[in-house]
């Protein structure tokens, strides 16, 4: 059965109020102080009361429960932290550009980027929701790759419309995930342009493939799209340097086209390893695993029914 939208209400409204009045707030700072500050207040004040702590460490003890528990406790602060900071970047609009527009590409799969934006060539960039995943598109925006993204559009539609005029800010064009979206973005990718994705979210009928070591429902899509339409595959990463201000663009080696799953595979195993190397910028509060429902699904498939 379709699932239907909530209609807005009330809640939603004020909801919006709050989190608008908190944005403005934090853009009549400088840059240098809003950045850390909006993530000191994520780390400390709204991730405790949104129950983001706990969730960290129930992701944290379901994929490394041999973590010490000194390293949980600095995750459960840096992850909020850099979840903070990557928000109000993203909302600081041409500030924020200028910080990673003049950024060079690095790693093994840069060379390949740039010829296919010289071929006109299909793209799909792939990342997760690690560092600052709008770093990447910035900086391939404003050195003129033609970039659009695909996104979820929130839940509550009266600050939908506030997120979608930020992430606009930062490029064009965008497209709502639904059918519409999708139609619009094919159409760009098959006039060679670029579009980025994010793979690191649970799918329900996603396929089995695995990140750090278990079983993580995901979406076959990009691989799929690259396999029809001849696109690269190329994984890309906005890496948050050590000054928590600056970063490092990492572009992977193209994936090579296989089949979907084993391509989703290695997805998944591009963002694990660059996730290892810095795990408090990945996205932990994800519910990412959701072992209790994979079980419950297993059970369901095993008794004849779906779930």
């Amino acid at each position: 059965m379709a699932q239907t939208r909530k209609r807005a209400g009330v809640g939603d409204y004020l909801t919006n109020l709050a989190l608008r009045g908190l944005f403005g707030a934090a853009l009549l700072l400088p840059y240098r102080l809003r950045i850390p500050l909006f993530g000191m207040v994520t780390s400390r004040i709204i991730a405790p009361l949104a129950g983001y702590n706990k969730r960290i460490r129930a992701n944290l003890a379901h994929v490394c429960p041999d973590l010490p528990e000194s390293e949980v406790r600095r995750l459960v602060r840096a992850v909020p932290n850099n979840t903070g900071r990557s928000i109000i970047e993203i909302y600081s609009g041409q500030k924020f550009i200028d910080r990673v527009k003049d950024l060079p590409l690095e790693g093994a799969g840069a060379k390949a980027l740039e010829q296919a934006d010289k071929d006109q060539r299909p793209v799909i960039l792939v990342t997760g929701h690690f560092g600052n995943y709008d770093a990447p598109r910035a900086a391939l925006i404003a050195r003129g790759y033609r970039v659009g993204a695909i996104y979820m559009p929130m839940k509550n539609p009266y600050f939908n419309a506030h997120y979608e005029r930020a992430i606009s800010r930062i490029g064009q064009p965008l497209f709502a995930r639904g059918r519409k979206g999708l139609g619009q973005m094919l159409k760009f990718l098959r006039s060679g342009g670029m579009t980025g994705f994010l793979v690191d979210q649970y799918m329900g009928h996603g396929a089995p493939v695995t990140y750090f070591g278990k079983i993580a429902p995901t979406a076959l899509s990009a691989a799929e799209m690259a396999l029809k339409y001849n696109a690269l595959l190329v994984p890309i990463y906005g890496i948050r340097r050590h000054n928590g201000l600056d970063f490092r663009l990492q572009v992977d080696a193209p994936i090579a086209h296989t089949d979907p799953m084993t391509m989703t595979q290695a997805l998944n195993d591009s963002l694990e390893a660059i996730v290892r190397e810095h795990m408090d910028q990945w996205f932990w509060i994800h519910r990412r695993w959701k072992p209790d429902r994979q079980r419950a699904r297993g059970l369901n498939r095993s008794n004849g029914s779906s779930a």
